[in-house]
């Protein structure tokens, strides 16, 4: 399964590359957006090196570089997880600091999703795509709703923010689901 190079009019969504580790480097160290993705592991920089490098090549997932311009690293959107017999995947998105709430996310998500629901060959002919979302995001989990997304459960008290908790949001979308048009 090759990652296709795919485009929108904010963004292209292009296989990520040795040439976006700084940019990762710079998103995964970005304490705003660990907390609103509930990332809890720490990286080294020859880490994420190797991570760019390689993972084009990893079995069971796209991971694509958002740009805008052709050349500015946004972030990342990823389907992992990619099952070929349920026919479903798993999608991931984070933005670097800066990025977020300017429309790039969305419209990275749609080109995924068209790419996801398509058929093959241009596509990967899935019947579902999944996610989940901390309630400390609402922002995310709105944008995730006006694309066609809904709820599917949630794990209560799932995951510790500082002090506190906050449950983990299942959500889903299915390939004949309505969805806005791009």
């Amino acid at each position: 399964m090759r990652t296709p190079r795919l485009g929108g009019e904010l963004v292209t969504l292009r296989p990520v590359g040795p040439q976006d580790a700084d940019g990762m480097w710079e998103m995964v160290n970005d304490p705003e957006g660990r907390r609103l993705t509930g990332t809890t592991a720490t990286f080294t920089r020859a880490e994420i090196d190797t991570w760019c490098a390689e993972v084009d090549a990893r079995p069971g997932r796209l991971d694509w570089a958002i740009l805008h311009d052709d050349d500015e690293y946004l972030g990342e959107i990823v389907l992992n997880d990619v099952d070929d017999h349920a026919r479903s995947a798993n999608l991931r998105l984070a933005l670097r600091p800066g990025q977020r709430g300017r429309g790039f996310g969305g419209e990275a998500i749609q080109l995924v999703l068209e790419h996801a629901f398509a058929d093959a060959p241009e596509g990967l002919g899935l019947h579902r795509v999944g996610l989940d979302v901390l309630s400390i995001n609402p922002r995310a989990r709105a944008l995730y709703e006006s694309l066609g997304f809904v709820e599917e459960g949630r794990l209560r008290d799932a995951h510790r923010d500082g002090e506190f908790w906050c449950d983990v949001i299942l959500m889903g979308l299915l390939e004949d689901d309505d969805r806005p048009e791009r």
